[in-house]
């Protein structure tokens, strides 16, 4: 297991962030013609090759002899976990915004923050307790406009914010199984056992020939989101092994920031095909208290202490 370097982890962690953050931009192109299954299959096959290869090279294959009967189930629920995340994250695009979803989707490091506590024993200072409860506010902050909606009628809006929830709930299923395995595997080899099971898992539900259908602007987007799986869950996993879970939780809530701005540029670039940030005063505002408690989680306690 690699040694901790806070500020490794630290760059990784705003790395994951970056790269998350444009992410839904992407899909939410490429979920006009494929399907989320069939989205998610050709991430996990081209994650596959790219990190197969990789460790190929670098001679650094993981051992799947050394697992045991444990470790197969560690990485089946890791597997199950990321698999769903995908699947369920591509399906709530279909009836919300990429900013919309991001925002959701923080309500996962949030969990992580707090399951890490229970399950690694790593402490839970004041400034994560105020940071904890400054991004809950945010988040209604955020939806100000939709609360109403959201929490009296049953339509796509709900739908989408609800496969949002469960997308998070289940990708901190997959984050702690991953931790948990760095003791025995490198960060890298922990992901290709990982992908390699979704990919193969996922193969009865997709439908390859759908990329037939896509247009360029759709094919570069799909490539995109395939790069965006090695390069964003590599990092990720790195910054797991290098730094606390509830540090790097706290960083990588930073994603939905990054997707507002980016939703932003490229309203402007491709007015045709992305829709502008459609937030009022109170909705920036909130996106602005989640950031701040992201970052008030993850360097409060230097700020308390003096």
């Amino acid at each position: 297991m690699p040694q901790q370097s806070p500020l490794q982890g630290m760059a990784l962690a705003l790395l994951t962030a970056v790269f998350w953050g444009a992410l839904p931009i992407a899909m939410k192109q490429a979920v006009e013609v494929m399907d989320p299954f069939t989205i998610v299959w050709y991430r996990f096959v081209a994650a596959s090759l790219g990190l197969g290869l990789w460790l190929s090279y670098r001679r650094q294959l993981p051992s799947v002899s050394a697992l045991g009967v444990s470790g197969a189930a560690i990485m089946l629920v890791a597997s199950l976990g990321l698999a769903g995340n995908f699947v369920l994250f591509n399906s709530a695009l279909e009836f919300l915004n990429p900013p919309v979803v991001q925002v959701i989707i923080q309500l996962a490091p949030v969990m992580l923050l707090l399951a890490s506590v229970v399950f690694f024993k790593e402490s839970l200072g004041l400034h994560q307790k105020i940071g904890v409860v400054g991004l809950l506010s945010g988040l209604l902050l955020f939806f100000n406009e939709r609360l109403a909606e959201l929490f009296t009628s049953l339509n796509g809006y709900t739908t989408g914010v609800l496969l949002a929830v469960l997308a998070a709930v289940v990708w901190v299923v997959y984050a702690l199984a991953q931790k948990s395995m760095l003791k025995r595997y490198s960060s890298p080899q922990i992901l290709l056992m990982i992908y390699v099971i979704c990919a193969v898992m996922l193969t009865p539900l997709a439908t390859p020939s759908q990329i037939q259908m896509m247009d360029p602007r759709q094919l570069g987007m799909l490539l995109f989101c395939c790069i965006n799986t090695l390069v964003g869950y590599g990092a990720f996993a790195e910054a797991m092994a290098r730094w606390q879970a509830s540090q790097v939780s706290a960083v990588i809530t930073l994603t939905p920031l990054f997707t507002i701005i980016f939703v932003d540029i490229a309203s402007l670039i491709w007015p045709a095909f992305v829709d502008p940030v459609a937030l009022n005063t109170l909705g920036y505002a909130g996106a602005m208290v989640v950031v701040g408690s992201a970052m008030f989680s993850a360097i409060g306690q230097r700020l308390l202490r003096k």
